[in-house]
């Protein structure tokens, strides 16, 4: 996959992607957004793929929006000429929320404004010791974005999420840790290699990609449900469907030859006909 502003690389079964503007600390802009989202659609379809680390080059991970234009940095352009109204389409956000591989942020320097909410809906945010944190929007006259409004309360509580946005400030490793916002602080040379450890324990051949990928999106999806019945009614349409299937066959089988399983399903064309993966 080429990319202007971003540069994949695929091995055993983990696809890093790494944010390339760093002569400009990788600040966020309408090409990277376009090229992101693009990423995150195509990747549901690549097998091959079975979990994603994200991070950035140079010594950021993402400076926020590249503001050097003005506001229109916080608007979408069709053809650099007019700002066009923001859709939900246009949401990194909502394509990262609906991937359906498992996705690990590898938070390697600055994290600001949309450098740290297009972390939050990725499943496990690890962080370089060098690694400095801001909810700014309030210092730029701006509105949450991507919306972090919903994730960053449910990731680390409305105290902690109202202190952060309300004071603007930047803050470090120790204290995103502290705060629940990151799994884990390593130093700086160390923080990728960890983050693609864990990614191939991901991609272990012994795990069903299809399930990863019915359980990741089960999880965020009902994150925000107000009854566990609406979980129950849709795992249990799940496991049934899943339970019919040759993954789950084949590892029962499995466990009991006691061997490791060889599971043959696809999330590219054997996802459940139904759930939030259809939408």
């Amino acid at each position: 996959m080429e990319y202007e502003t971003l540069l994949t690389d695929l091995a055993q079964g983990v696809m890093t992607v790494t944010l390339n503007r760093p002569d400009k600390l990788n600040a966020f802009n309408t090409t990277m957004s376009r090229e992101l989202i693009d990423f995150f659609r195509s990747v549901n379809a690549m097998d091959e793929v079975r979990a994603i680390v994200v991070t950035g080059a140079g010594r950021a991970f993402c400076a926020g929006a590249d503001i050097s234009g003005g506001s229109g940095a916080f608007q979408v352009w069709n053809d650099g000429s007019a700002p066009q109204k923001r859709e939900a389409a246009d949401s990194i956000t909502l394509a990262i929320f609906n991937c359906l591989k498992p996705i690990v942020a590898a938070i390697n320097g600055a994290a600001v404004g949309v450098g740290i909410t297009m972390c939050l809906p990725m499943d496990i945010r690890m962080i370089s010791s060098a690694g400095r944190v801001g909810f700014v929007f309030n210092r730029r006259g701006m509105a949450m974005e991507a919306g972090s409004c919903w994730f960053l309360p449910r990731l680390v509580g409305m105290q902690r999420a109202q202190e952060w946005v309300m004071t603007a400030e930047l803050f470090g490793a120790d204290e995103a840790m502290q705060g629940g916002l990151v799994r884990s602080v390593h130093a700086p040379d160390e923080l990728l290699p960890a983050a693609q450890a864990l990614a191939r324990k991901f991609a272990a051949s012994t795990s069903s990609a299809v399930a990863a990928a019915v359980n990741r999106r089960l999880m965020w999806s009902m994150w925000g449900a107000q009854d566990p019945l609406d979980a129950v009614t849709l795992d249990l349409q799940c496991v049934g469907h899943l339970a019919a299937g040759a993954d789950a066959q084949e590892g029962i089988k499995s466990f009991f030859e006691k061997r490791a399983p060889n599971f043959s399903l696809k999330p590219s064309k054997d996802m459940p006909p139904f759930g939030p993966w259809t939408k």
